[in-house]
């Protein structure tokens, strides 16, 4: 997939874990508290839920954190509203970016995510500015070694899974977006393990940028996913040029 997505991001993330480890058990614990909000807190009817937990268990954070998110989601904590907000953009260049927040303040959010802009040449923009540019996607990745890529691609196919993908040590599943989280439940019924899951925003068509000009673009979208209240951050460009 050309341009910056969901799965670059955790990969990025994934190599700073020591350094971002803060922000990380926030990200995981806001997302917690929203899916329990939203579900409740069984675990076993809610399968967002249960990835969220799943994410804060594989990054070692302490069961007391989860207990305390899942709480403070159901209301039996301190009187907080949180809230899942997005925001569009562009970057400079004419980049597109989608920025995901769960926030308390969404006054300091959406200042936070215009100064990160402005910062770097963007702008702010009206919701669907850029929107209309993306896919909706949900992706499942699947471990190689538990199923043969036969298996896989004959149970993707009877769950109306939309592409397959080979990537490396997993295979890529891409869902629709609403349906994620049913078809997480529909593998671990049958018994296969979901690595990871996410919701991604794809681009339908990517902006080509020089390797100085990408550069520029990459450090505001690290910039912006370190934003205390930011989740998830999402644009078209891809390195093309030269």
């Amino acid at each position: 997939m050309a341009g910056h997505s969901k799965w670059s991001t955790i990969k990025r993330k994934k190599g700073a874990l020591d350094q971002k480890r803060g922000k990380l058990f926030s990200m995981i614990s806001k997302e917690i508290t929203v899916s329990s909000r939203l579900g409740g807190k069984e675990i076993d009817s809610n399968p967002r839920l249960r990835q969220a937990i799943k994410k804060a268990k594989s990054l070692n954070m302490p069961n007391s954190n989860i207990d305390k998110a899942i709480k403070k989601g159901v209301g039996e904590l301190e009187n907080v509203v949180i809230e899942e907000v997005s925001y569009e953009g562009y970057g400079p260049f004419g980049v597109a970016i989608i920025v995901e927040a769960i926030t308390d303040n969404k006054n300091r959010t959406v200042a936070d995510v215009r100064h990160a802009l402005s910062k770097f040449g963007g702008s702010l923009g009206q919701a669907g500015s850029v929107s209309w540019n993306f896919e909706r996607t949900g992706i499942i990745l699947i471990d190689k070694k538990q199923i043969t890529e036969d298996k896989i691609f004959e149970f993707s196919i009877e769950n109306d899974c939309i592409e397959f993908f080979d990537d490396g040590d997993y295979y890529r599943l891409h869902f629709n977006s609403n349906e994620l989280y049913n078809k997480i439940e529909t593998f671990e019924k049958q018994n296969i393990k979901v690595d990871s899951s996410f919701l991604d925003y794809i681009p339908k068509d990517d902006i080509e940028l020089s390797e100085d000009e990408n550069l520029k673009v990459e450090k505001l979208l690290e910039f912006l996913e370190d934003l205390e209240d930011v989740q998830n951050v999402f644009s078209n460009q891809t390195l093309g040029r030269t």
